[in-house]
């Protein structure tokens, strides 16, 4: 097979995909006969190919995958008419928390936060996929370690936590509203916000794939 014919099966399977495609999976695409730099040669060329257009090829922490463009949204939207998430403030400065200063176990989290957290807000972001316990701290009554997921990084369009919005400040004490705003833009919708909790509401930025969502248009996985 040619390069240009190898391109062209590449750029079908990632459209067709509805999740991101590792580097693997695109090996065995091609049964192996193509190797990793000329598969990244080939994404290259994809990204250029698709500039200028509404949909883009990116590569997220668990492959690559098309996705519209944030500037794409107010149209999409029109499609698909939806009300903005809503998210409690306690989910999102747990959520931060966990994301900027992993791993962590619920103590630290109370700690900053300077309230206790409630277990079923915790359940619920690992109900979402976007944290997980990786260990437990040699200490008394060995707590778990709390870290974000690689489906995290996916949802936020993003390929490593490098990439996170940077905080004006280290997460010293409960992190502010202006802190957060550069995170929770990012975030798609979580199934329910708990009840009782004064929430949030923010608008999905078009370049972030939601877990939930068939094919990509709003940011969606082609």
């Amino acid at each position: 097979m040619n390069l240009v014919d190898a391109k062209r099966v590449l750029e079908t399977a990632l459209i067709c995909t509805q999740q991101p495609v590792p580097m693997r999976d695109m090996r065995a695409l091609f049964a192996d006969a193509l190797g990793v730099d000329t598969l990244k040669t080939l994404l290259n060329e994809l990204q250029d190919d698709w500039a200028g257009k509404g949909v883009e090829l990116i590569n997220v922490s668990t492959g690559w995958r098309f996705q519209s463009r944030p500037e794409m949204r107010e149209y999409l939207d029109r499609l698909h008419p939806e009300k903005p998430p809503r998210y409690t403030r306690a989910t999102l400065e747990t959520l931060a928390i966990i994301a900027y200063r992993q791993p962590v176990t619920r103590g630290d989290m109370e700690d900053i936060r300077g309230v206790t957290i409630n277990s079923l807000l915790i359940r619920q972001l690992e109900d979402r996929g976007w944290v997980e316990v990786i260990g437990h701290r040699e200490a008394a009554g060995r707590p778990a370690l709390f870290a974000t997921t690689k489906q995290f990084l996916d949802d936020l369009g993003l390929a490593s936590l490098d990439q996170l919005p940077l905080l004006e400040s280290p997460l010293q004490a409960p992190p502010s509203f202006e802190s957060l705003v550069a995170l929770e833009e990012e975030l798609p919708a979580l199934p329910q916000p708990n009840p009782g909790e004064p929430e949030l509401q923010m608008n999905i930025p078009l370049g972030v794939a939601q877990a939930d969502a068939t094919p990509p248009m709003d940011g969606k996985l082609l």
